[in-house]
């Protein structure tokens, strides 16, 4: 301990250990690595020991995830990063709000992580149709395909229509082995996880075999009307104009259709042709039609995903 630090302690009774500390106490490394302070857990207290500003800047940082490890919630480094990096004190979500959701069966909430995760929940909510656009990372699928669990837990939704754009699906897809399933499993894996993740595997299968969740290429939309639903439409940019209109156009009775997308990973062979791009500039100002638009400010993976994407956009722009 240097002659310049002191020590900082705040009461942390009823504070999950684990939660708040990490595994291997990663959270408090991180806190280490991004304020400057250590930080120590015994009992019920958390000790700081670092510079007066050190301490000044880190005290509402490690109250405010004392606060959320009090609550339940799962803490992460990378939360711990950008809390204290951005100052979102508290921002993984207080119970009762938009940012908060609570499923059956699953322990702890999913919670909005940033500002921008926040106000894309209330948009869900509010409109029937939302698209959110936006770099990996930032949560828009997943956060949808949980807003969609919502739904149909509440019984306001009758099913979940998850659909994704098999682009190789006119070449690549007939080399493969196994059925047409199988061919397409592999482009739908990622919507599968997101289910897993919020509810329990048998209770996912079931759902899949009585038809409540249907996991399937957008192709398999067309002539259908989809009502008492819940839609989501994911890696949207890789959706052609015709079958952008095709899907949005299968709304029904009591629906509502989430479209996901990232334009910086247009996989058609070019840019115009992306649904998503076009419906940016057909779509706007129709009531009950939102567009909500994520950043590398919104990133929730590793915090280099954010530095990765900020890197590619500057290479672009020069």
């Amino acid at each position: 301990m240097n002659t310049d630090d002191t020590r900082v302690t705040l009461a942390a009774d009823g504070a999950d250990p684990m939660a708040l500390a990490g595994i291997n106490e990663a959270n408090f490394t991180e806190l280490q690595r991004a304020l400057g302070v250590r930080v120590s857990h015994r009992g019920d207290a958390v000790t700081m020991i670092g510079t007066v500003d050190q301490l000044t800047r880190a005290t509402p940082v490690v109250q405010g995830l004392i606060d959320l490890a009090r609550s339940g919630q799962a803490i992460e480094s990378e939360d711990v990063f950008r809390i204290a990096t951005e100052g979102h004190v508290g921002e993984l979500g207080t119970p009762g709000d938009s940012g908060k959701i609570l499923l059956p069966g699953r322990r702890r909430a999913i919670v909005a992580k940033t500002p921008g995760q926040r106000e894309y929940l209330s948009v869900i909510a509010a409109h029937d149709i939302v698209i959110g656009i936006g770099p990996a990372g930032t949560g828009k699928t997943y956060l949808a395909v949980a807003k969609a669990v919502e739904a149909l837990a509440r019984k306001q939704v009758k099913r979940i229509v998850l659909a994704r754009p098999a682009v190789e699906a006119g070449e690549s897809l007939g080399f493969l082995p196994g059925d047409l399933q199988q061919k397409v499993d592999p482009y739908l894996r990622p919507l599968y996880d997101a289910l897993e993740d919020m509810m329990p595997n048998d209770k996912v299968q079931k759902a899949i075999e009585t038809r409540v969740i249907e996991i399937a290429p957008l192709a398999y939309m067309r002539g259908r009307t989809l009502s008492d639903a819940f839609i989501i439409l994911d890696e949207a940019q890789n959706a052609t104009g015709a079958q952008m209109k095709m899907l949005l156009t299968r709304l029904g009775v009591n629906s509502k259709v989430v479209v996901t997308g990232d334009k910086t990973q247009i996989d058609l062979p070019r840019r115009e042709d992306s649904g998503l791009v076009q419906i940016e500039r057909v779509l706007p100002g129709i009531e009950g039609i939102a567009f909500h638009y994520l950043t590398d400010a919104d990133v929730v993976r590793h915090r280099l995903v954010k530095d990765i994407i900020r890197a590619y956009a500057d290479d672009q722009a020069g």
